[in-house]
């Protein structure tokens, strides 16, 4: 693609280059990064000089406005100019709006690869040396020979029928999710799928009931949608169904291993959510986002296995056992609500990419994806008796696990007051990634904690990453 530069007449031929260009990168239409013509080649296109364009490119970088990299050639400075004259945020009439999106935290956002330290606890992250690569890349080629015969029209909202044929066995073989092929729409993840279902059933000052603690990420969605969410408190059964306030429109629950605390959801709670909501006219949305892993006792069966009136919207997600990369998350819909939530998924974004669909669906049909679970479980079993055996042992004094018996994640809590900031900040200083229970709190009382999650963490650093952290323990008191 040529650089669009018009050369008007014979004079001031270098003067309207620099200009020309100068504007470009100050206006941003030239971006910070953005690679420049040779300058033999822009001469030729322009009919003018080499040494007219030499001459511009070394005029700019003695601005700053360029740079030159040896053997690769002349770039946009990536600290260029800003365009000038923008509006600000205060000077829209949207500014209250911005304001509000703007003030949102973020929570369990990851750290960029740059900031990635060498030991981290961080929950969600799995780990990239067990991905299968060589089986997902047949998958991918597989995918490219059936895009290549393929009419070049869109795909449908609800995703390839072979993906969704693919999930519907899957999970009822691996979860015990009573569905059609039909029911399923695949999303861009498992937050997708949470937006298109509030999408369609919220209005501004609906009521959500959730977990408190809960998922934050979701209790942050429903609101700004304009939602008052009511944060419902845990005991050892789960979620307590009889704080669930009047006027309920949504219910968000992480029954098969609670988030963050990691507490699984009893049979006579869950009988007694679905009860409760069939009273109120609620939809019930069951994150189930990573309980193929589980480690003690008989397995349970998702909640939408139990459900008889359509009520339950089950949402899974491949971010967990793949990888998160990937954006790959499906929802189980009940009949009611999802001639709605497909028109909001076309409306969103038409639908998910059909290439990692496609290789999915051959992923999962070929058996590789219960492989690829099977060898996780056993990894991520070691490690999680390492951090649990830690968490009786040296770092008793301090911190209580969480009884928990899926997912790749523990929760700690704090035994004696613990500065967890201080913690935090020391450990980083030692290449440690901890992470703090406080964030998932809403309206129940904050327990201070933290999160150890196992997906990402190597095995062999566990033991040398809890040894600094009891050291800095031991020097903070």
């Amino acid at each position: 693609m040529e650089l669009h530069v018009v050369i008007q007449g014979r004079k001031d031929l270098a003067e309207q280059l620099y200009q020309q260009l100068h504007d470009a990168i100050e206006s941003g239409r030239l971006a910070a990064g953005a690679q420049l013509p040779p300058s033999r080649l822009l001469a030729e296109q322009l009919g003018v000089s080499r040494k007219t364009v030499s001459d511009t490119y070394t005029t700019l970088t003695y601005e700053g406005l360029l740079i030159g990299k040896i053997g690769r050639g002349t770039f946009v400075t990536p600290h260029a100019l800003r365009p000038k004259g923008l509006q600000s945020a205060a000077d829209l009439a949207c500014a209250a709006n911005l304001a509000k999106w703007q003030a949102l935290p973020s929570p369990m956002r990851h750290p960029t690869r740059e900031s990635t330290l060498r030991c981290e606890f961080i929950g969600g992250a799995t780990t990239r040396s067990l991905f299968p690569q060589d089986e997902w890349r047949r998958c991918t080629q597989d995918a490219l020979r059936r895009i290549a015969k393929n009419s070049g029209f869109y795909g449908q909202p609800e995703g390839l029928p072979a993906l969704r044929n693919a999930i519907a066995g899957h999970i009822a073989f691996s979860r015990g999710v009573n569905c059609r092929d039909d029911d399923i729409v695949v999303c861009n993840g498992a937050q997708q799928a949470l937006d298109l279902i509030a999408r369609v059933v919220l209005e501004p000052g609906s009521i959500v009931a959730m977990e408190d603690p809960g998922y934050a990420p979701a209790r942050l969605l429903f609101e700004a949608m304009g939602a008052t969410v009511a944060g419902v408190p845990l005991d050892a059964q789960g979620i307590q169904v009889e704080l669930i306030p009047e006027g309920t429109r949504l219910i968000y629950v992480t029954p098969s291993h609670q988030f963050p605390l990691g507490i699984p959801m009893s049979l006579q709670r869950r009988e007694a959510l679905l009860k409760r909501a069939l009273a109120l006219g609620a939809i019930v949305i069951e994150d189930d986002y990573d309980s193929e892993f589980r480690y003690e006792g008989r397995p349970t069966d998702a909640l939408q296995s139990m459900d008889t009136r359509g009520i339950v919207a089950y949402v899974g997600t491949f971010s967990k056992t793949l990888l998160p990369e990937l954006r790959l998350g499906y929802t189980v819909l009940p009949p009611a609500i999802r001639g709605a939530v497909l028109k909001a998924k076309q409306l969103s974004d038409q639908h998910s990419s059909t290439l990692p669909q496609w290789a999915l669906a051959k992923f999962i049909s070929e058996g590789y994806l219960l492989k690829h679970i099977r060898r996780c479980h056993a990894v991520y079993t070691t490690r999680r008796e390492r951090i649990l055996s830690r968490l009786a042992g040296d770092l008793s004094p301090w911190f209580e696990a969480v009884p928990s018996v899926a997912g790749f994640h523990l929760a700690a809590l704090c035994k004696v007051p613990v500065n967890i900031p201080l913690l935090i900040e020391r450990a980083r200083q030692v290449e440690v990634g901890l992470y703090p229970l406080d964030v998932f709190f809403h309206q129940a009382p904050v327990r201070s904690g933290l999160i150890f999650g196992f997906g990402a963490i190597e095995t062999l650093d566990i033991d040398p990453s809890l040894d600094k952290v009891r050291d800095i323990l031991l020097q903070i008191g």
